[in-house]
């Protein structure tokens, strides 16, 4: 469990703007002693509370064990944005499944969008319309142009607006990009601020939330309707069904997810308030990110802050001065904010897959497991606890068409794997570097 606890204080969250401004984080007890529940959840970010709010309202008895507290891993550390579709484009989907799978799972996405606003109107989460994609060349907005026609053409989805150089710059005054798009269906929120809102929600609808109760082992049942047992130090949860929603944190709780889901971190940093040089920044509450393999994502705070998120490592332990790191392409961008003092910062664990597709699997019998969101997981990771909450009810079409989709191991086994990505992200931070 060398992740859990590598980068971070036990049970604290990391010093981040988002730990700052967070609304009052609820408390939940360790587990102790022996419990039983129809559901063992393993892990307490999106996945695991929104699976554990839906079942609660069915009327499923839950228990949520979270190695620290909710909300403590990437859901309460990313860069808040609420992204439409899957994190492959349509028309690689098209090409991988065909089109009525692509238009199938772009139906999902829309409905992630849904359930996050609507969770957020709930917990009372201000959620911000308005996300761009920045593009470096032309070619890039070509192709934007294209996707644009092919999404309101045969997916009928007409909420992405092109923007050329000097409409973009409008918005973002940046010379670091040629042109951008728009999307006004996608959005913007606190995302600590969100796990936090859903736990309160799973915790009123009955489901059990454990803070502090670090699962070491897993006991699976043989067979399906057997029971399946949840080890922590302090006691167990004997269960008839288990959903993995540890994601980065997995670790090797099971190592056929492991083989597909690699954990490698992510780095922020928040500005002091900026006031009206927040102009300079974005003219527009929108949240933005670009083409960069490894990407550059930002937006503002409600109090005019930059919140940028850039660099990325495969190495487990986060590098010791992070603001270094992210204030290099952050002044790429906007290299008129030298002289802005950076306030906050912070890194994530999250995972990845070689497909950049979501992995879930039925890893056991009696068992559900979903990760790998690949940066595209506020919306994604909590429709997937809704996908395996449905499951559990034996409405499974949804979840077993991202299953479908499973994406391939990592080649190299445990051994090899970190080493070979290594590699493979170097050559193409050489490519962003080159601008290719």
């Amino acid at each position: 469990m060398g992740l859990l606890h590598l980068n971070d204080r036990p049970g604290e969250y990391p010093p981040s703007l988002y730990a700052e401004t967070r609304d009052e984080a609820p408390e939940f007890a360790p587990l102790r002693g022996e419990l039983r529940a129809d559901v063992g959840i393993v892990g307490g970010g999106y996945t695991g509370l929104s699976a554990a709010w839906h079942l609660a309202q069915a009327g499923y008895s839950v228990a949520l064990l979270e190695a620290h507290r909710v909300g403590f891993g990437a859901s309460g550390r990313n860069g808040g944005q609420v992204g439409s579709g899957q994190r492959l484009e349509v028309d690689a989907l098209e090409r991988m499944a065909g089109r009525e799978t692509a238009r199938r799972l772009w139906d999902l996405a829309e409905e992630a969008k849904a359930l996050v606003r609507d969770i957020a109107g709930r917990s009372g989460v201000p959620y911000h319309p308005g996300l761009a994609h920045a593009f470096r060349s032309a070619r890039e907005y070509d192709e934007a142009r294209r996707h644009i026609d092919h999404l309101a053409r045969h997916y009928d989805y007409g909420l992405i607006q092109p923007l050329g150089r000097e409409a973009f710059r409008a918005i973002l005054p940046s010379d670091r990009y040629c042109a951008g798009e728009l999307d006004e269906g996608a959005g913007h929120l606190h995302p600590l601020n969100l796990a936090l809102g859903l736990a309160r929600l799973a915790a009123q609808a009955g489901a059990g939330i454990f803070d502090h109760s670090t699962v070491t082992r897993i006991d699976h049942a043989p067979r399906a309707g057997g029971e399946s047992v949840l080890h922590c130090a302090q006691g167990r949860v004997r269960c008839n069904h288990v959903i993995l929603a540890a994601n980065g944190y997995l670790d090797d709780l099971d190592r056929t997810v492991a083989a597909r889901v690699m954990p490698i971190n992510n780095y922020i940093v928040a500005t002091e308030p900026l006031g009206e040089r927040a102009a300079q920044v974005l003219t527009r509450d929108i949240a933005v990110h670009d083409t960069k393999f490894v990407v550059n994502y930002w937006r503002l705070s409600q109090d005019r802050r930059l919140i940028f998120g850039g660099g990325e490592t495969i190495t487990y332990r986060f590098p010791r001065d992070i603001a270094a790191k992210v204030r290099k392409p952050l002044l790429q961008i906007y290299p008129g904010l030298s002289d802005v003092r950076l306030t906050h910062a912070w890194g994530g664990t999250l995972a990845i897959t070689r497909t950049r597709m979501p992995c879930f699997a039925r890893p056991a019998p009696n068992c559900m497991s979903a990760s790998g969101y690949s940066g595209h997981g506020v919306a994604l990771a909590t429709l997937a606890g809704r996908l395996m909450a449905r499951a559990v009810a034996g409405q499974a079409e949804d979840f077993d068409v991202m299953a479908s989709l499973r994406p391939p191991a990592f080649p190299g086994g445990s051994l090899l794997r970190q080493p070979l990505l290594i590699a493979g992200m170097a050559w193409f931070s050489l490519r962003d570097r080159l601008g290719f």
